[in-house]
């Protein structure tokens, strides 16, 4: 099939170039030159597992090329995906929904009879149906249906190629055969369809986003009863987990979630929620959302603890930039928030990410950076884990001792072997565990 891809950042271009590698002819298409430009040298415009390579392929093999132009689109392919930023409003709470509708008014202009127009983005529910009305009253006979992505971020194209499912929101039986037939290969490979309406796929999205924000919350809910009560929430977590209704997925107790999507999707699902009189029903989502900020001055108050009070003229490295491992993106980023504050209370801050630097640095310029993890902790008196990369789980502790002026380290992620590091002579501290564990 000959289809759209509009919108060409994280979504969009993993999803082009997927759709593409499915055999199909995609022209992705977004209003940055430049980015139009690198893409269409197979270049991509941001860090993702596997993303280089299909994109170098797909381009290469003249299945997957790139525009600025919504006419050329038009032309092109009567099947539109939309993947549009959706991010929160300057003024609230809410999604802001510019760019989708500045995206549906330029192509609208150009729409023929007979087109499909998909949205991607993550919207408050009853999205869909007002883009529909939008669109009618600019082009006949266009249709809108909604298929919501459900992209781990370092994952996004395994994600894409073996998804979990696929959820499809329509309202004709024509949107409903063009989007089995643009899914074909993944459906003949056995990945669960769901084909309802509109409105419940756009609150499959929202409301699993919301689930899996709630998880982490609340175990690190548990880690503030644990610190209390004197208990260890690493191993209160291992016992949930391993009950099959819960679940261990989630359940890791540490600094909390960041990124592009949990902390501004359950803001703007609550604010719609309001809107349409059923805000009771997601009340708790705030909660979930400061028990996720509280999180982050939790692990700073800790911090401040082990530096003896005060960061004034103390030393200090920073283990993580990016929200996640696998990825580049800080945006909403725990470790960098952490970073942030420590460094504006006195300390003189050194930060090390094995992708982030450079995102790290455009966003935070008055923080130190170093590239690798001996430097940034140079004359340390305090280390601060706050991404948790595989690397830094590889760190032989008794080879950064020496390194250090003071081996006290501080895991905000729960996940670094604790007898290891005090046998190798560190003081190692966890929110939500006892000091003397050594599990």
């Amino acid at each position: 099939m000959r289809m759209t891809v509009i919108g060409t950042g994280y979504v969009g271009t993993v999803h082009a170039a997927c759709m593409a590698d499915l055999g199909h002819e995609v022209l992705g298409v977004d209003v940055d030159a430049e980015r139009i430009a690198s893409l269409s040298a197979g270049r991509a415009p941001l860090r993702e597992a596997g993303l280089d390579e299909l994109l170098s392929r797909t381009v290469t093999s003249g299945r997957l090329r790139f525009s600025t132009s919504l006419a050329e689109a038009a032309s092109f392919a009567r099947v539109h995906f939309v993947c549009v930023g959706t991010p929160q409003r300057a003024d609230g709470e809410a999604a802001d929904l510019r760019y989708v509708d500045a995206v549906m008014d330029g192509l609208a202009r150009h729409l023929r009879p007979g087109n499909l127009v998909v949205g991607k983005s993550t919207v408050p529910v009853g999205t869909a149906a007002r883009l529909a009305r939008r669109l009618a009253a600019v082009t006949r006979d266009t249709e809108i249906a909604w298929n919501p992505e459900f992209l781990r971020e370092g994952s996004a194209v395994e994600d894409t190629m073996r998804p979990e499912r696929i959820v499809v929101g329509v309202t004709c039986p024509h949107a409903e055969a063009v989007l089995r037939a643009v899914y074909a290969p993944l459906l003949r490979a056995g990945v669960p369809y769901f084909s309802t309406d509109p409105a419940t796929a756009e609150l499959v999205k929202v409301a699993a986003n919301s689930f899996l924000a709630t998880k982490i919350s609340f175990i690190n809910a548990m880690a503030e009863v644990c610190d209390a009560a004197g208990a260890d929430v690493t191993v209160l977590s291992r016992a949930l987990g391993a009950d099959s209704r819960i679940g261990a997925p989630f359940l890791e107790p540490g600094l909390g979630f960041g990124g592009s999507c949990f902390p501004k999707d359950i803001r703007a699902f609550a604010a719609r929620a309001e809107e349409l009189g059923a805000g009771d029903s997601v009340a708790f989502l705030h909660e979930v959302d400061r028990i996720n900020t509280r999180q982050r001055r939790r692990t700073v108050s800790l911090a401040r603890r082990l530096a003896g009070g005060s960061f004034a003229g103390r030393r200090v490295a920073v283990l993580g930039a990016s929200f996640k491992p696998g990825s580049d993106d800080v945006r909403d980023s725990p470790a960098l928030a952490v970073a942030a504050a420590v460094r504006q209370q006195g300390a003189a801050v050194r930060v090390h990410d094995p992708q982030a630097l450079d995102n790290a640095r455009a966003v935070f310029p008055d923080l130190g950076y170093a590239l690798d993890i001996p430097k940034a902790c140079e004359d340390a008196d305090l280390v601060l884990h706050l991404t948790h990369w595989p690397e830094y789980r590889a760190i032989d502790p008794v080879d950064l001792a020496p390194m250090v002026r003071t081996p006290v380290l501080l895991d905000a992620r729960n996940c670094l072997d604790a007898r290891l590091w005090r046998s190798a002579g560190w003081s190692l501290h966890a929110l939500g565990r006892p000091i003397g564990v050594t599990s």
